[in-house]
């Protein structure tokens, strides 16, 4: 559940995972349909205006934990159901065309439930759209799979917390390519402010590596059964070892590095 946002023509709507559902930060769904300086205030008004749907505002919203950039905060959010209810009394002209889109949201997420290949041929289309060669899509997908596995067995073993996550991959990525995740990017010259995901920039082996590493961890954490914290970063700092053995032997025999500065922040978007 590692995507917390989504985009609705260029306003970004955060969400959280509760009770196997996804609600929708009901203040950025305001500001994503008015643009209002003040969507609190918005709140409060509509819901004078319409009062059924202030009485029955409890039963709607829940106050959730949401990432934000300064952290964990409390936010009223609302599931599919609850935000095309508090939609319904927006009277704006971007409110039909943002039901649709999240009517179209949610069937697409269904249908990627029913049928994971749909998931990941979304994915590709998105990859192919940026401009990324046919070749290095394959090789990342395939890092998407890996990681996900990866991911699923912390999960399963009591990792939750985002920062914790973090750790652990960047102990994989330290053991495997002698740096971590920042400097890596910082060596690729991706903007420091910038949130785009370094494997999006790398290129084919460092995917290879980086999959390696992950996949090792994997195989290794299910070996050993590890349950603690510890542990787990015991296991990545060997999965990442494993990849740093194959890519020195490689390094050694091509005389060439394998990190590069390599990125793909000029690739040209392709028309649609």
């Amino acid at each position: 559940m590692n995507n917390k946002l989504i985009v609705f023509e260029d306003k970004r709507i955060r969400k959280a995972w509760y009770n196997d559902n996804w609600y929708y930060v009901i203040e950025d769904v305001v500001y994503a349909i008015t643009e209002s300086k003040n969507p609190k205030d918005y709140i409060n008004k509509l819901k004078k205006r319409d009062l059924g749907l202030s009485e029955g505002w409890g039963q709607i919203v829940h106050t959730l934990k949401v990432e934000t950039e300064g952290g964990k905060q409390r936010m009223n959010c609302a599931n599919t159901k609850g935000v095309f209810r508090i939609v319904q009394s927006i009277p704006s002209k971007r409110a039909e065309p943002f039901k649709q889109w999240l009517s179209q949201l949610g069937q697409e997420r269904i249908e990627e439930i029913e049928n994971p290949e749909l998931a990941q041929n979304r994915v590709k289309e998105y990859y192919e759209l940026k401009g990324y060669p046919k070749e290095w899509i394959d090789k990342r997908l395939r890092g998407v799979a890996i990681r996900q596995e990866l991911t699923e067995e912390w999960q399963r073993r009591g990792v939750n917390e985002k920062r914790n996550f973090a750790i652990l991959t960047n102990e994989i990525s330290k053991a495997t390519f002698g740096i971590g995740i920042r400097q890596h990017k910082e060596f690729k010259n991706i903007p420091k402010q910038s949130k785009v995901n370094l494997r999006d920039h790398m290129n084919d082996l460092e995917l290879i590596f980086t999959m390696l590493g992950e996949k090792a961890t994997t195989e290794i954490t299910q070996t050993h059964d590890s349950k603690r914290f510890h542990q787990l970063k015991q296991d990545s700092k060997k999965g990442g070892f494993i990849a740093r053995n194959a890519r020195l032997e490689l390094e050694k025999e091509t005389s060439k590095k394998v990190i590069s500065k390599e990125n793909y922040l000029k690739l040209k978007r392709k028309k649609c």
